[in-house]
């Protein structure tokens, strides 16, 4: 029986995506944080339940080729897999979005192409800092792992140096002036988190969420920012009074420049507030776009059964004078590209304001073929059935948690062609598609992209088809 604080050697089976090594001892799966398949480990048994073993790795006794120096000094636990080579990174993804689909999904999937990122390093386009005390200093850094501790750090190797000079320029001007940051326990202090955006279109905007501003300082801090990160083009102050873990909440002031940034996706041009939503990667983001728009634009004569992609002039022939509806449609980001390749795009979101944003931004790129509606898919299902309206494709994008079965079985009774899906879960999404295959539909391609490198997460964007009676 495999008991705390017992010591073994083991060879690592395989890893998981959350960074884990497997091995097996007694029968049991033993996860150790690090560890690498095919890697021979010393290892010291932490946690014994009825799910899971835990244990320490103590020395690694012989290294997989994929290993590398782990680089990064924080240990905030974002980076699961820091310690692979991307090439193996990729492969560990691929396989997870694989076992997904065929273990909680029963899909049958032989193989999933993945899409690496093209880039690895400080791609992000978004940072939200943590801001407290450390030795009497006010830092920026993330998170302890289940906890409120703040890892103070200098640098993040999936942040921009921009990103991290901006964050730097503030606290440096908190230590200056003696102001505390906010004490989440006491109620007193400021500055409660920094939260910095930038895009490929050269904005960069940094938005201070206080609990309570800075006065008469204001102005001063504004100018000190100016100076300091010239590269700035707005600065937003962003008064948070609430209590629990929501970073922006309340009111929004402009204290400089312009509050949203600009960002570009196959060829439309949006602005995003601080409050919007935004990949993090765009680069990424895009392409993943476009595999949407394919998807939801193919017809089996479009495919070509070697690339598995379809001709874009073949589907947008074929698309056009069709429906398209999206759901979670966002600030319409996905929206305008459906655009391209559909007669008529009909989007819905419940939230109000990102629906205004949306229509913003349809109307800045002169685009009339959307009309956006602020409803649920159980209320878009009921309209679009009195107004006599079956959508040839439903697009969805939701959140981790993926859709409920209510949503599942609105989509299915309005009876489109086909359904995308974009997920940035694939447990939530397999589950959802057997769902979908339950009422009549079949997967027909399934491509992973990796949105987040060095990260915990991957992308997934698949096609499901009505099966004809």
């Amino acid at each position: 029986m495999i008991t705390k604080n017992q010591r073994y050697t083991v060879t690592i089976e395989n890893t998981t995506i959350e960074g884990f090594g497997v091995c097996r001892i007694d029968g049991r799966a033993v996860f150790v944080q690090g560890a690498l398949e095919g890697e021979q480990w010393d290892i010291l048994i932490l946690k014994v339940s009825a799910a899971a073993v835990w244990a320490k790795g103590l020395q690694c006794l012989s290294a997989a080729r994929d290993r590398l120096d782990n680089d990064c000094p924080n240990p905030c636990g974002g980076c699961a897999l820091r310690q692979a080579e991307y090439s193996a990174e990729l492969n560990i993804k691929q396989q997870h979005v694989k076992d997904c689909l065929n273990r909680i999904g029963n899909l049958g999937v032989e193989a999933v192409p993945i899409h690496p990122s093209p880039s690895v390093r400080r791609y992000r386009n978004k940072a939200i800092f943590a801001v407290g005390l450390s030795n009497g200093r006010a830092v920026f850094g993330f998170y302890r792992p289940r906890s409120h501790d703040i890892i103070p750090i200098t640098d993040c190797l999936l942040q921009s140096e921009r990103c991290i000079r901006a964050a730097k320029a503030v606290t440096d001007y908190l230590n200056r002036e003696h102001i505390l940051p906010y004490d989440e326990v006491t109620g007193k202090g400021t500055l409660r988190h920094i939260f910095y955006r930038e895009s490929r279109c050269g904005d960069a905007v940094l938005c201070l969420i206080s609990a309570r501003g800075f006065g008469n300082r204001t102005e001063e801090l504004v100018n000190c920012l100016r100076e300091t990160c010239n590269e700035l083009t707005g600065i937003v102050l962003n008064i948070n009074k609430t209590t629990g873990n929501t970073v922006l909440s309340g009111d929004f002031y402009t204290l400089w420049g312009e509050p949203t940034v600009r960002e570009t996706f196959c060829g439309y041009t949006f602005r995003f507030s601080p409050q919007a939503f935004l990949q993090v990667n765009p680069s990424q983001a895009e392409m993943i776009y476009r595999k949407a728009v394919t998807f939801a634009s193919e017809t089996e004569k479009t495919i070509d059964s070697k690339t598995n992609c379809a001709s874009a002039e073949a589907a947008e022939t074929c698309s056009k004078n069709k429906l398209a509806l999206e759901l979670y449609c966002g600030a319409g980001t996905v929206s305008l590209c459906l655009a391209t390749a559909f007669n008529r795009v009909i989007a819905a979101e419940i939230v109000p304001e990102a629906v205004e944003n949306a229509r913003l931004n349809a109307e800045y790129n002169g685009v009339d073929t959307i009309e956006f509606r602020c409803a649920d898919a159980g209320e878009i299902a009921d309209q679009l059935s009195a107004e006599g309206i079956r959508p040839d494709v439903v697009l969805v994008d939701p959140p981790r948690k993926g859709l409920t079965g209510q949503v599942i079985y609105d989509i299915s009774r309005m009876q489109p062609e086909r359904v995308v899906y974009i997920s940035c879960n694939p447990a939530t999404l397999a589950r959802d598609l057997r769902v979908f295959t339950d009422l009549g539909y079949e997967l027909k391609y399934a491509e992973a992209f990796d949105m987040f490198p060095r990260t915990a997460h991957v992308e997934t964007v698949v096609l499901m088809s009505r099966i004809q009676a």
